[in-house]
């Protein structure tokens, strides 16, 4: 990002554009809207410049998301009368409360609630206001972090807060377009010593991805001051620094202790409890993990917490409240599926084929991971597909640019994964396309959905046929375990190979890959069935595919064995029986 140059000095303020007025409601909502949407535009830049605390490249959409949270509790807001300075800030404070993902989500949220308290008993937001509202979000963010490490978005909020208080130092009349300049040339400048405090961004080239979010706020804010653009985010040198810092993820810190980088799991959750436990609850927290953000009051918190483990993260809840909307990510998958995904992306792997621009009736979007399973997806004729999977789920906005991309006025949607189902049914709202989403949870209910695509069809009619022929596929797969546990059909051990339906969950756990996919398919395939697709992922092999093939062969004769290389991460073996 380009760092601008101050204009003035602390004595002699900035005015931007000419303007002195004061921010009013309709403005707050005008400057949380432009920042959603400037985090929308950079969302991908700004993943790449997330390798602090976890390279798992998730930074931008985490704060689009939360940002997106915020503005629709503001349209909420909206609908239940006219909107006062007091109703904007209560809707932007309980939303990002409600909608923060992740750790930068939820440092982004305590600083949009210390902006929002700051302003609430105003009616119009003057030019010492707003400096005092940043300050109020800085301190409030560092009040949430257990462990404030500098040279990350705390850094910055501070960074863009001192400047605005130091522009009010000539006169208590500065404007708000003078603050809000003197806050982003502060910020700007925060931003840019950030790898000097943090060894691993200056190993890795880049200024703190959280950081970066929070000068696009003042970009956003300035946007809806005087129309400037929102300037465009850049991560130069991201791609081969997350490399290194994935391949050497396994180093312990110099004092024999796990880094924040080492940890497994992020455990978020929402917690219902008295706000005088809350310091406890913090101290028992700091003994098992780090990266720990709580944010809230009046008896609701929102918890992150980066551990390995995850039981005592959610029994700690409960000795004081009570937990819910609990969501446990494995950041080693996460951060190992993120650099696949990305190297999935490049134009060398996969061609598309000459028809995705030809105009037809009906046209498909799919989302998918792995080279193979993408081949397929084209092979029967579908027009985009949109990379993602378990952990990488795509946001709206890049399914609606694949529906706006494809060459027909009518698109069916397969987002082939459960978390990512209420994401596309979000797309048919945001454009004048007709669109239809076929709920399928797996990328072999997706082929089998894709067989029946009649490119020439109306789109009531292919939805239909989809629709029913994803229906009749029972699907299954098989993964790796990566901690113990315990499962309904016996205990679980840190490698070993998992046996899952869609439908029934954990069914088959065992030490060999070849014994667990075959004890699978012993229990999804029944008598009537006709065909079983066999879709290899990374961890395959030839030996294991021969096996499962022979076993079919000998204990359901008549089966027909149709066998794809996908190429997908995380799951050697998919399996789709009709």
């Amino acid at each position: 990002m380009s760092v601008p140059k101050p204009s003035a000095t602390a004595s002699t303020p900035v005015v931007v554009g000419g303007l002195r007025r004061n921010l009013t409601p309709a403005d707050l909502v005008g400057w949380i809207t432009a920042f959603r949407d400037g985090l929308r535009a950079n969302q991908a830049p700004m993943n790449r410049l997330n390798v602090y605390p976890v390279p798992d490249g998730d930074t931008g959409t985490n704060m689009a998301l939360t940002a997106e949270a915020v503005v629709t509790e503001l349209a909420s807001s909206a609908a239940d009368g006219p909107q006062t300075m007091a109703s904007v800030c209560q809707a932007i404070s309980h939303g990002s409360l409600m909608g923060a993902r992740g750790n930068s989500g939820v440092i982004l949220c305590q600083i949009l609630r210390g902006i929002a308290t700051e302003c609430r008993g105003t009616n119009s937001v003057d030019g010492p206001t707003l400096a005092r509202a940043l300050m109020a979000g800085s301190v409030a963010a560092y009040g949430a972090v257990l462990k404030p490490i500098e040279g990350t978005i705390l850094t910055v909020a501070r960074g863009g807060a001192e400047a605005a208080e130091a522009a009010l130092t000539a006169t208590t009349s500065v404007s708000v377009a003078s603050v809000a300049e003197a806050a982003r040339v502060g910020a700007a400048e925060a931003l840019r010593q950030t790898p000097d405090m943090l060894p691993v961004l200056k190993a890795a080239g880049v200024v703190d991805s959280g950081g970066t979010g929070f000068v696009v706020l003042l970009d956003a804010l300035l946007h809806q001051l005087d129309g400037r653009p929102i300037p465009e985010v850049h991560a130069a040198g991201s791609d081969l620094a997350r490399d290194s810092l994935i391949a050497n993820s396994s180093a312990s810190s110099s004092d024999g202790h796990k880094g924040v980088e080492e940890l497994r799991y992020e455990v978020m959750y929402f917690l219902e409890a008295a706000d005088a436990s809350i310091g406890g609850f913090k101290d028992a927290w700091a003994a098992i993990g780090d990266s720990i953000v709580v944010v809230g009051g009046d008896g609701l918190w929102n918890c992150h917490i980066h551990t390995d483990d995850v039981g005592a993260a959610i029994e700690v809840a409960l000795d004081i409240g009570r937990p819910r909307k609990i969501r446990v990510t494995d950041l080693h998958e996460e951060v190992e599926e993120e650099r696949w995904v990305r190297e999935a992306t490049g134009t060398d792997i996969v061609d598309e084929p000459p028809h995705v621009n030809d105009p037809c009736e009906t046209a498909v979007v799919v989302v998918c991971s792995g080279d193979g399973v993408r081949r397929l997806f084209h092979s029967l004729g579908v027009q985009r597909v949109v990379t993602g999977g378990q952990s990488m789920n795509p946001s709206t906005a890049q399914l609606l640019e694949a529906v706006e991309a494809c060459p027909s006025e009518s698109v069916i949607i397969l987002p082939n994964n459960k978390n990512i189902i209420a994401v596309a049914e979000q797309v048919g709202a945001l454009t004048a396309k007709h669109v239809r989403v076929i709920a399928t949870s797996g990328a072999t209910e997706g082929l089998a959905a894709a067989m029946q695509y009649d490119p020439q069809g109306d789109i009531e009619a292919n939805a239909a046929s989809m629709r029913a022929a994803a229906a009749a596929v029972v699907s299954g797969e098989v993964t790796v375990a990566v901690r113990d546990s315990t499962s309904d059909v016996g205990p679980i051990f840190e490698g070993d190979h998992l046996g899952l339906t869609r439908r029934g969950g954990i069914v088959v756990v065992q030490r060999e890959l070849a014994d667990a996919c075959t004890g699978l398919l012993s229990v999804m395939v029944e008598d009537g069935h006709e065909i079983v697709t066999v879709i290899e992922g990374d961890g395959a092999s030839a030996g294991v595919t021969r096996r499962i093939t022979e076993w079919l062969a000998d204990h359901r004769p008549g089966i027909v064995a149709e066998v794809h290389h996908g190429g997908q991460p995380l799951y050697p073996y998919l399996f789709g029986v009709e």
